[in-house]
């Protein structure tokens, strides 16, 4: 099956939960139980969001008591915005935003903060000092997933897979890759022949434009930094269609099942892992110290920062690792994937964590 049919019924699966629908959970008792949580998710289209993150906001807000109320806008800003007004009007302390545009959600975000409203930017940043940003260092991210894929084709044509450009963080990702590219670049040893921006993040528009960046180079890319693993399935499906998967060097970043299983494979160098769980559960706690206290400041592990846009804020960063097929093990022990699914079509012994 086609990357693209594969997104095609993954759009068609969103669909079906409803861009508006929202869903509440409550545990009974607790310090917290006045604490009413509203998340908007920008996406479950990365198998992080639904899978890992989404589950351990839920859990942490239960153990404390608390209340969530959640809903996707299948990355569309519009729905969105109606999202966040849904959210406001059921009465939430604490909005935990997963933002499809950081400019376009910037009025939902005043007017959280106008009624009171706690605002933590999740995974995605705001271009506001009011919100509390909580993310993995994405800097550090992409400085990996370049050091990784340089160490396996330190020569050669490289192309880079971006993600949407509407958002920060492929920015932050790219001034990481810098890091590691620059020197390179400038020595002669390697070219950048191709970098494109992917509408979405999504896996169809990746493919697509790892089949233009490969036909514009007659094939003769040996390496693709890909800013996350969903893109990173796309390209490596138009790879495979050249038979290619096996030649050039693909990394990426969030730790998709998909793409650790093309790690232990060997048809991707690098997956940087994210423990999105964990990322989860600390805004969970987050929110639960918001709802006794706006001031996000004071929120354990908050440090200050400065916005992509030089404003003065609060943020907590959690710290990524690359998974590479030296240590396999690191994502099994953690329960983040299981053996038959990391080991999927692997030959017998050939990998550590692979029997």
């Amino acid at each position: 099956m086609s990357i693209r049919k594969v997104a095609a019924i993954l759009t068609i699966a969103a669909l079906t939960f409803g861009a508006c629908s929202s869903s509440a959970t409550s545990a009974p008792g607790g310090a917290s139980g006045g604490c009413k949580v509203g998340v908007a998710w920008a996406t479950f289209q990365e198998e992080r969001y639904g899978l890992r993150d989404e589950p351990a906001i839920r859990a942490a807000l239960a153990a404390g008591g608390a209340t969530y109320i959640g809903n996707s806008a299948l990355n569309k800003a519009d729905i969105q915005t109606a999202n966040v007004e849904s959210l406001i009007a059921a009465g939430i302390k604490v909005l935990v935003l997963n933002s499809t545009d950081p400019k376009a959600m910037l009025p939902s975000v005043k007017k959280a903060v106008d009624a009171g409203i706690a605002v933590i930017a999740y995974d995605r940043e705001l271009e506001s000092a009011k919100a509390l940003f909580m993310t993995h260092d994405n800097v550090e991210v992409g400085r990996m997933i370049a050091e990784a894929v340089t160490k396996a084709q330190p020569t050669g044509n490289y192309a880079i897979i971006l993600g949407d450009k509407t958002q920060t963080n492929p920015v932050f990702l790219r001034t990481g890759m810098a890091k590691v590219l620059d020197p390179l670049i400038a020595s002669g040893a390697i070219k950048i022949v191709g970098e494109q921006n992917t509408p979405n993040w999504a896996a169809d528009a990746a493919q697509t434009e790892m089949e233009q960046m490969l036909t514009a180079a007659n094939n003769d890319i040996q390496a693709v930094l890909s800013e996350n693993d969903n893109m990173a399935t796309g390209a490596v499906a138009a790879l495979k269609a050249q038979g290619l998967e096996l030649k050039v060097k693909i990394g990426a970043q969030d730790g998709d099942k998909a793409a650790l299983n093309r790690v232990a494979l060997g048809t991707q160098v690098v997956s940087v892992w994210k423990n999105s769980a964990d990322l989860g559960t600390a805004a969970g706690k987050a929110a639960l110290e918001l709802c006794k206290n706006p001031d996000i400041s004071k929120v354990t592990g908050a440090k200050a920062v400065k916005t992509s846009g030089g404003l003065d804020g609060y943020g907590v960063n959690l710290n990524p690792v690359p998974i590479t097929q030296d240590n396999l093990q690191v994502v099994l022990d953690a329960k983040w994937i299981t053996v038959a699914e990391l080991c999927k079509d692997v030959k017998p012994a050939s990998v550590k964590g692979c029997p």
